[in-house]
């Protein structure tokens, strides 16, 4: 089965409390755009980054609220804004004992927890039938072209919410020389 691939730049997940603290209470979350993931969308907001005297701007909202804030960055995003302490890889969602950023919006300049998210393959309960793997285990995908390459430790995702897709951030997508469509194939 061929997997798409899809590569996720840096981004924000906000909960509407911290949204409202953003952005203030008459704003609307608007889709701009809909996500390959049901349900999900790139919105009309964005924010800026910052840690001290560096800062990455114009980083994009995704909707929907989320229960938790965070924000999701590249290795190499992480180097630019120097930060202290590196973000922990994690699986989105995994906040917990990790490096506070700031974000500044319209209204106002919060902390909130900031991972690189660790490669994922998402995809329905059908799907993982039929590639005979299960929720959490851990896959390898490999990538052909001029600078494939073959990944390992990807976490499986496994949810009827979900539909068939390998995220990888922007310095795995580089590193692959992921330009346009590309798909993946599941390896032992």
């Amino acid at each position: 089965m061929k997997i798409p691939v899809e590569i996720s730049a840096r981004h924000i997940h906000l909960s509407e409390k911290d949204f409202e603290k953003l952005f203030g209470k008459n704003e609307n979350l608007n889709k701009l755009k809909e996500l390959s993931q049901p349900g999900e969308f790139a919105s009309d907001k964005i924010i800026d980054l910052i840690n001290k005297d560096k800062e990455i701007k114009k980083v994009r909202i995704l909707g929907p609220f989320r229960k938790n804030s965070q924000v999701e960055i590249s290795m190499t995003d992480a180097y630019s804004l120097k930060l202290e302490e590196f973000p922990k890889l994690r699986v989105s969602g995994d906040i917990a004992n990790t490096t506070l950023i700031s974000v500044k919006g319209p209204k106002s300049t919060i902390k909130i927890p900031c991972i690189i998210a660790q490669r994922h393959l998402h995809c329905s309960e059908k799907e993982a039938k039929e590639l005979k793997i299960k929720n959490n285990q851990k896959v390898s995908v490999k990538i052909e072209g001029t600078r494939g390459l073959i990944f390992n430790e990807i976490v499986t995702r496994i949810s009827n919410d979900y539909s068939l897709s390998f995220h990888l951030d922007t310095d795995e997508g580089n590193a692959a020389g992921i330009v346009g469509e590309t798909y993946g194939k599941l390896i032992d």
